[in-house]
């Protein structure tokens, strides 16, 4: 859906890159070659179009993000004749089925939400449970289950798991995982225009930050998990867990097979290279040496928030937005969209950036910045 991060990361790294996602933001790095689908190619935003349009761009290399990891069809259409910098399409078969994975986990000891398949069980007792689509991300069509109602084609049941979301991001290959991050996701907040389960942004902040109870715990257990899902299905790259953390325990509820939101965080608190990290995984094996104590101390905080509309609007000139570097990591708006572009309710307008000395510094700060956007949007309303 969305190409920023990944490519500027990417092209940092020293990669030529040629991106294409649903926006081509005004943003994109200045090196990248930014393809919008709808603008560029005419054709629907599916992860089909998209792979089909990336078979018209010669590359060494390909590399896939949200939502791809849904449609391994799609990853091999993409993939053919191309070296593959990321999970295999057999790969994502396993670790994106919801049962396969938490059986797998509880197996090796760690927390997982329980999965319920279609069927005529009624569950009864004192469990609450979502419904889900199989082909989830980013909190998409999520709901509560109503007992004894039926469940639509392609959906799931999954415990409803009460506590603190967060994810674990890590590099893996070869069966081990190098853990990269553990942050603090923000799901279904009305300060950036969501509800429900939809997410809109993460805080990474250090291990003894209040954003997690038991914290240091916390993030030795999710680091646990990153590991069990690396031997388990192999996955290799970029990837990373969502989980919600519940007296120090993360429970696992899906994993992102490729790179993922929260990732830019690593690299503006810690000046990671991520996509450089991803790429030597994939190519040879080779997995960094990381002391992320070292690099967590005295770091702070860092977010990022969606913020989305809450109506229908137009936006007005946002070449304001853009950052006075060319896209240094001092922007505070990021995933600008184009002037005069017209964006549905419910639809992203835009990133904000900020930092803190904590997770609840930087969380006021996002909602500050949020505010800022919606007043500008106000302002090219009654212009």
């Amino acid at each position: 859906m969305s190409t920023r991060a990944a490519a500027e990361s990417a092209a940092r790294a020293g990669f030529v890159v040629t991106a294409i996602d649903a926006f081509g933001d005004l943003d994109q790095h200045p090196s990248v070659r930014a393809l919008s689908l709808p603008r560029d190619f005419g054709g629907p935003v599916t992860a089909r179009a998209m792979a089909k349009a990336g078979r018209q761009i010669e590359c060494d290399a390909v590399a896939y993000l949200s939502n791809f990891e849904n449609h391994p069809g799609a990853v091999s259409m993409l993939a053919a004749g191309r070296a593959l910098w990321g999970n295999a399409p057999s790969v994502l078969r396993r670790v994106r089925d919801p049962g396969l994975l938490a059986r797998t986990l509880v197996m090796r000891g760690c927390s997982a939400a329980m999965v319920r398949e279609p069927g005529p069980d009624i569950l009864e007792g004192a469990t609450d449970w979502l419904v889900k689509p199989v082909a989830s991300g980013g909190g998409h069509g999520i709901r509560r289950w109503r007992r004894g109602t039926d469940l639509p084609p392609r959906h799931y049941r999954q415990e409803l798991v009460e506590g603190t979301p967060g994810s674990v991001v890590f590099v893996s290959a070869g069966g081990r995982a190098v853990p990269l991050g553990v942050s603090r996701q923000l799901v279904g907040d009305g300060a950036f225009g969501a509800a429900g389960y939809r997410y809109c942004g993460s805080i990474l902040a250090a291990p003894g930050d209040a954003q997690f109870a038991h914290g240091e715990t916390l993030v030795d257990a999710a680091h646990t998990l990153a590991g069990a899902v690396a031997a388990e299905f192999g996955v290799v790259g970029v990837n990373s867990v969502d989980f919600v953390a519940r007296a120090g325990v993360p429970c696992a509820i899906e994993v992102n097979p490729r790179w993922s939101s929260s990732m830019e965080l690593v690299e503006r608190l810690y000046g990671l290279s991520v996509f450089g990290i991803h790429a030597a995984a994939c190519i040879d094996g080779t997995l960094p040496e990381l002391d992320l104590v070292r690099l967590r101390r005295g770091a702070g905080a860092a977010g990022k928030a969606i913020v989305f509309a809450r109506r229908d609007v137009a936006v007005g000139d946002t070449r304001a937005w853009l950052p006075g570097d060319g896209g240094g990591n001092a922007a505070v708006i990021r995933d600008i969209p184009r002037p005069d572009d017209c964006i549905e309710t419910g639809r992203p307008i835009c990133t904000v950036f900020a930092a803190g000395r904590d997770a609840l510094a930087c969380h006021a700060a996002l909602v500050r910045q949020a505010a800022r956007v919606y007043q500008q949007l106000a302002e090219w309303e009654r212009s």
